[in-house]
């Protein structure tokens, strides 16, 4: 969890003003290999640099569910709570345009609206998706955050995050090399890694 991510969940909660964005870690995320750290030192790691920050909290449901960490089963989990409140998930603008391969990937649309964050200047969300999302986009575009507000779930919106371009590709392999990663993330976290050695060789 870098400043890049920690400073885009801030703009979008501010943006779209939620009343949360909740980070959640994945178990067993489906579409990347496992993360080199184990869950644990991850969600440790995320609590540490959402310590002191309004509005961002950790949720570890997907840690303590067997199996794939589907989005779906989790929107699922989150919609039983919260009833008909509206439920944003929040994804890049790469995730977005692999939806389609994602587990139940139309069911996501009854259970939350979709916010695509993207660097400026805004290219358009719709640009070189996929057919059969291209369709699904035409119909739910939201023409601003307020939209969000109107039902609880169903729409998509294209949402500006501000263009920091920090790598956690990067980041690793600075800790490797045994190199400073100071204003990357946080200090906290930092000393959280440095404690476990974690990423070395």
């Amino acid at each position: 969890m870098h400043v890049g991510h920690l400073r885009a969940a801030i703009e979008i909660r501010e943006a779209l003003d939620l009343a949360e964005v909740r980070l959640i870690p994945a178990h067993v995320p489906p579409h990347r290999p496992q993360p080199a750290a184990s869950a644990a030192h991850r969600l440790a790691m995320l609590r540490l640099a959402v310590r002191g920050v309004p509005g961002l909290s950790v949720d570890d449901r997907e840690l303590r569910r067997a199996g794939p960490s589907y989005t779906v089963d989790t929107l699922a989990g989150l919609r039983e709570e919260l009833g008909r409140r509206p439920l944003c998930v929040l994804v890049g603008d790469d995730a977005f345009r692999g939806l389609p391969t994602w587990h139940r990937w139309q069911a996501l649309f009854e259970l939350a609206h979709l916010v695509v964050m993207q660097r400026p200047p805004l290219a358009g969300v719709s640009a070189s998706v996929p057919a059969e999302l291209a369709t699904v986009l035409h119909a739910r575009l939201a023409d601003g955050p307020q939209a969000l507000a109107l039902a609880p779930a169903g729409r998509i919106l294209q949402q500006a995050i501000p263009p920091l371009d920090v790598s956690a590709t990067r980041i690793r392999a600075l800790l490797r090399a045994g190199h400073s990663a100071r204003f990357l993330v946080t200090d906290g976290c930092l000393r959280y890694i440095r404690d476990h050695h974690l990423y070395k060789d």
